[in-house]
């Protein structure tokens, strides 16, 4: 069937089965088995060299250049971050930026929407296809639930500030790894830092962990008041979480408790 199909047809079918990315021209089988390697021919040489090690020779222990690299990289990458003096000197940073790995397979950086002045900021866990494309953090279609919730509640993206923990999307669509994550926090912090709200709501489960070091579901989490802080900021702020909008598209069941939170996040605004 598959063969009657023109070009444009196949690649239109791709597209609808979920195909966003092109690895390769040729497909790869990851299940064949690649030959066992082939043993060294011994020269004449080679057999005249005595095996005994030379005598008085110590071998130098390898020194863990991989955990120093990170460590050093992570300590440029805060003071970059450190260094901005505003919202906008810190975008000019992250796009100067080499040192996250997402860079790389990202069509552009998604740093941020809304007022820098606001004082309520959102932010989830990291961009996705129609963010990469675009350049802002929630367009899709979990994006336009999430300004359909704002404005439940009198607000729109001029009174607040969405942002992501990771501001590359990862190819595919891939959890952010560990390492991704935490080159990224400098720049989130530091964000926190300029804009000064007074109240950090984080969609779903990762940025809670991320921003505030909460394991539970959001089923758990959400309905209650936790503390942010970082050591720049003039005093901990009033954080909550928020069920993530792509989640309430999959599981509209807990749009109630959703807008229950968007509730309590209301009163807790207006009596900021």
């Amino acid at each position: 069937m598959m063969q009657n199909l023109s070009t444009a047809e196949i690649l239109r079918w791709q597209l609808e089965a979920g195909v966003d990315e092109t690895i390769g021209n040729v497909p790869v089988n990851r299940f064949e088995q690649a030959p066992p390697p082939k043993a060294p021919m011994a020269t004449a040489k080679s057999k005249e060299v005595p095996t005994r090690p030379a005598q008085h020779s110590v071998e130098k222990p390898k020194s863990p250049q991989g955990p120093v690299v990170a460590e050093q990289l992570l300590h440029g990458t805060c003071e970059i971050a450190a260094a901005a003096g505003s919202v906008d000197a810190l975008k000019q940073a992250l796009l100067d930026y080499d040192g996250c790995t997402l860079k790389k397979t990202a069509t552009s950086l998604v740093f941020g929407d809304g007022n820098p002045k606001a004082k309520i900021v959102f932010v989830g866990e990291a961009p996705g296809a129609e963010e990469d494309r675009q350049g802002v953090p929630f367009v899709g279609p979990g994006g336009q639930l999430l300004d359909r919730m704002l404005a439940s509640i009198g607000l729109d993206r001029t009174q607040v500030y969405i942002a992501n923990t990771v501001f590359w999307r990862p190819p595919g669509n891939r959890t952010p790894t560990p390492a991704e994550t935490t080159l990224c926090m400098p720049f989130i912090e530091r964000l926190m830092e300029l804009i000064d709200p007074e109240i950090l709501v984080t969609l779903g489960g990762p940025a809670a962990k991320s921003m505030l070091a909460e394991t539970s579901g959001v089923g758990r989490l959400r309905g209650k008041w936790f503390s942010y802080a970082t050591a720049k900021l003039p005093r901990p702020l009033q954080a909550t979480v928020l069920f993530h909008p792509d989640y309430l598209i999959q599981s509209p069941a807990h749009k109630r408790e959703a807008w229950q939170d968007l509730l309590m996040i209301r009163d807790r605004l207006e009596s900021t």
